[in-house]
This record gives structure tokens, sequence and C-alpha cells, in this order.
């Protein structure tokens, strides 16, 4: 429970830092940024303390990285001009949960009891209360199809990643080999760097012109270490230590709690004001994750 709720602390301060440094770059750009400041900080610790790019899980871990980092990111960032960020998060967190679990128990064979499926189906209630458009959604329907296509896609991607990091924790236990989260976390982002680059030097032959680097990260490079630090290397390493023991039906729902941790840094940092229902929404969740840490206990 303690790792997962440390990844939603974490991915919610990344996400207000990420917001910041993606409005002045572009999503494309800011993404590969952190990911690569994200690859020195994780590897610096990962080839002095823990196994750097070794173990029998290795080839798991790549693959899951260049699934959820990797096309999973991808697709989300097509999908959000299309059908916007609150739609976008229901999609992803609302069916990564559930695709995960079935994923699981299908390949891994874990089974959640009753009572934990229940508490999950709460949180994912919770957040699907907090986050639904308060208006009808004018969005014309080839949009639509294409945007709720891309987040099906972001959200399979997403539950297909984390149960092969788990795969992944069990060949770690099989083989009588140890692996810590910030390890697990290294070896998963170098499967995604490859299509961050390549998105990016697609997006770069696109362009006419472009501002100097240093100009656009005048001012911003607190931003940059800040989404860095807390979204693919304290995060991402959270959610791995989180896998390494938790089955993904528990750990998901907890992680979709991301989108109302981030309302206390939205309205400290962009003076955002919470809705009525956000608040009820987020107080339904919570009851959901209080039930799973009972039922852990």
């Amino acid at each position: 429970m303690l790792p997962a709720l440390l990844t939603t602390l974490f991915y919610s301060i990344s996400a207000v830092s990420g917001s910041r440094l993606s409005r002045a770059l572009g999503g494309v750009q800011a993404n590969v940024l952190r990911m690569l400041l994200a690859t020195i900080l994780l590897g610096s610790y990962a080839h002095t303390f823990g196994q750097g790019l070794s173990g029998k899980a290795l080839p798991f871990f790549l693959l899951s990285g260049v699934i959820g980092f990797g096309i999973g990111d991808l697709a989300l960032y097509q999908a959000y001009p299309l059908i916007g960020s609150r739609l976008c998060m229901i999609l992803v967190h609302c069916l990564a949960a559930p695709l995960a679990a079935t994923l699981e128990w299908s390949w891994l064979g874990t089974v959640l009891t009753p009572f934990q499926i229940l508490c999950s189906c709460v949180i994912l209630v919770g957040v699907a209360v907090a986050l639904a458009p308060s208006e009808h959604l004018h969005i014309p329907r080839a949009m639509l199809i294409q945007g709720v296509a891309l987040g099906f896609v972001a959200a399979l991607c997403q539950a297909g990643s984390s149960v092969l990091s788990r795969k992944a924790y069990e060949v770690v236990h099989l083989s009588h080999e140890s692996l810590d989260g910030i390890t697990a976390a290294y070896q998963r982002i170098w499967g995604g760097i490859p299509i961050a680059a390549l998105g990016f030097a697609w997006m770069r032959l696109r362009e006419s012109s472009r501002k100097p680097f240093l100009e656009q990260m005048q001012g911003r490079w607190k931003w940059l270490f800040l989404n860095a630090t807390m979204g693919p290397a304290l995060g991402v390493s959270c959610f791995q230590w989180a896998l390494a023991t938790t089955p993904t039906g528990i750990v998901l729902p907890i992680v979709a709690l991301t989108p109302l941790t981030i309302i206390p840094f939205s309205i400290r940092f962009e003076g955002e004001k919470p809705s009525a229902r956000s608040l009820i929404g987020g107080i339904i969740a919570v009851v959901g994750v209080v039930g799973l840490r009972i039922s852990t206990i």
C-alpha cells in the first residue's frame, strides 16, 4: 500500500510540473527530455548500488518499457488534443485496472478476493465521478472515435506493461536474484527511450522553425528537474516497488487516485478551485483505498 500511495504523490507533482514544461516545449519534447534526465538519475544509482542492466528479468522490463513508456505514452499524448484530459484520464485509469487484473489472472493466475475487487471498483467509481465532464462533449464523431480508440490503447498498454513487470519480478524470484524498484525503473525506461526519441525526431522534421533550446528553457529548468525526478524516476521506482509484492488489480486502482491528488497542487501552483463533485468523488475513492488497506491487514 505505501509504495502505491507514494506513486500517486510523486505522479501528482510530476503532472503539475510536466504541465508547466509542456506548455513551453510541447508534449513530445518535454517527454523525451524528462526521460533522458530520469535515465541519468536512475542509472547513477542502478550502476552504483543496483544491478544495472543485468539479470534474467531484463527482457521483460525492457518490453514493459516499450509498451508502457513508449507506445502507451505516445497514444495518450495523441488522445489528449482529441477528447481532452478528463475523458482520457477516465478511460486510462478506469480501464487499465480491470484489464490488468484480467491479464494477470489469465497469465499468472493471481486471484483477488471479492472484497478487494469491490474496493477497487469503488476507487474507480470515485475517480470517474470526480473527472467526468460536467456538460455534453461537443466533439465531432470522427474525433471522438479516434480519441477513445487511442485512450483504450493507452489503457491497454498501461495494463500490459504493469503485468509484464509482475512477470519480471516472478522471474527474479524464481532465479533467486534480487532487484530493487529503482533498478527496475531504470531497466524499464530504456525500453521507452527509443520510441520517445523517434517521436521527437519525427516532430522536428515536420517543424519549419523553432526557438533555440536554451531560450526555450529559460526559467524552466526547475520544472524539468522536478518533472523528471518525481515522475519517471521516483514515481516509476515506487510503482515498480509496489508491483514487486502486490497484484496489479490492487496497485492500479490506487494509482488511479493521481488525478485527485493533483487537486491540492493545482490549487497551490495553478490557482484552480476544486468543484463539489470532484471532492465527493475524492471521498468515494478514499473509502475504497481504506477498504483495500483493511483487506491487506
